[in-house]
């Protein structure tokens, strides 16, 4: 089994990949990214994470369409603010966007704490739905190819890729689309768009196990970002320790807060803080293949006393993964199986 394990961290192989957000894609000069989570590819296309990122606030944003901007912010800024934002967020006449050229935090949180006075909703899926900023998979490899393959290499427009020396890494773009989020269960299902079939067919893939697993099993691991940094992958064991009823209050300021609800794993095993949207996959004997059983979710911690003081002293020992059998009738109703 330990090549199928090697596999799972093979750049070439390995069904993990990463989502980040897109400012200015096509401006390599002024493109930006952000939310970055960790994603897979479940077939023709379709890329599972969690849904909790997507109501998070970014408070700022890099770039705005003029047209946004005049209807979504302008009217409701007093002539102080509206004199601040024409500061640092200058008309550009040749793109009609404006660009924020700030790099001075207070007056960033400046321009903040204005967004939030005129409910302005900064939160990644309103970005997304306003074209502010659009979902990527970002796909990396050591050489300047993807997958071995020159001629799908030369299907990516210059926008969708560029190379960072400095990180030994060569990235492509593929553009998403949120298909449906499933908050309750913090689970939230892409489509790859606007990409040839060709290129999606050559993404690994992994198929998925809809059992719920017990704490027995002694063939489960998790795929998320390498230990020290976001870049490569690692492959570690994990172990279901207990089984949850859950209940957890997720806030949003903007949209209202909402329960995360449900039936979840108790996983005993390393985590890092940002795989959030990392597979669980147990191993299949019969087929000799791993297949996606459950997502990363939240964080479980324990709270130690220090100096006979408890506050703030939590220690992050435990991980809380959403079976995909959760999902299991509506996703296979979207991917028509």
């Amino acid at each position: 089994m330990i090549e199928k394990k090697l596999e799972l961290i093979n750049e070439q192989i390995s069904p993990l990949f990463r989502i980040m957000w897109a400012y200015n894609i096509k401006e390599p000069a002024r493109k930006q990214f952000g939310n970055n989570i960790c994603a897979f590819h479940i077939g023709n296309g379709f890329i599972l994470s969690v849904a909790h990122n997507l109501r998070s606030e970014a408070g700022i944003f890099n770039s705005i369409d003029d047209e946004i901007y005049k209807s979504h912010i302008q009217p409701f800024l007093d002539p102080e603010k509206s004199e601040l934002f024409a500061q640092y967020f200058p008309l550009n006449p040749t793109t009609h966007k404006r660009y924020l050229t700030s790099h001075d935090a207070s007056i960033n949180q400046n321009l903040v704490e204005t967004l939030r006075q005129i409910n302005f909703d900064t939160r990644w899926v309103t970005l997304s739905t306003l074209k502010i900023c659009t979902p990527h998979l970002i796909v990396q490899f050591r050489q300047n190819l993807f997958y071995n393959d020159s001629t799908l290499t030369q299907q990516f427009a210059p926008e969708m890729y560029f190379h960072e020396p400095a990180l030994n890494r060569h990235t492509f773009l593929i553009e998403l689309e949120l298909v449906k989020v499933f908050y309750s269960d913090d689970i939230s299902l892409y489509r790859i768009v606007n990409t040839s079939p060709e290129i999606i067919q050559k993404l690994p893939r992994i198929e998925i196990n809809y059992s719920i697993l017990d704490d027995t099993e002694k063939n489960l691991y998790c795929i998320q970002s390498s230990s020290n940094s976001l870049l490569g992958r690692m492959a570690n064991k994990a172990v279901i320790e207990g089984f949850v009823d859950n209940w957890s209050l997720f806030n949003d300021r903007v949209g209202g807060d909402y329960v995360m609800d449900g039936n979840r794993y108790l996983i005993k095993g390393y985590f890092r803080f940002g795989s959030s949207g990392a597979p669980y996959v147990v191993y299949d004997e019969k087929e000799n293949q791993f297949k996606a059983n459950a997502i990363q979710s939240e964080a479980s911690p324990i709270q130690l006393s220090i100096n006979k003081n408890r506050e703030g002293n939590f220690q992050y020992v435990n991980a809380i993964a959403s079976p995909l059998n959760n999902i299991k009738e509506e996703l296979n109703s979207i991917l028509n199986i």
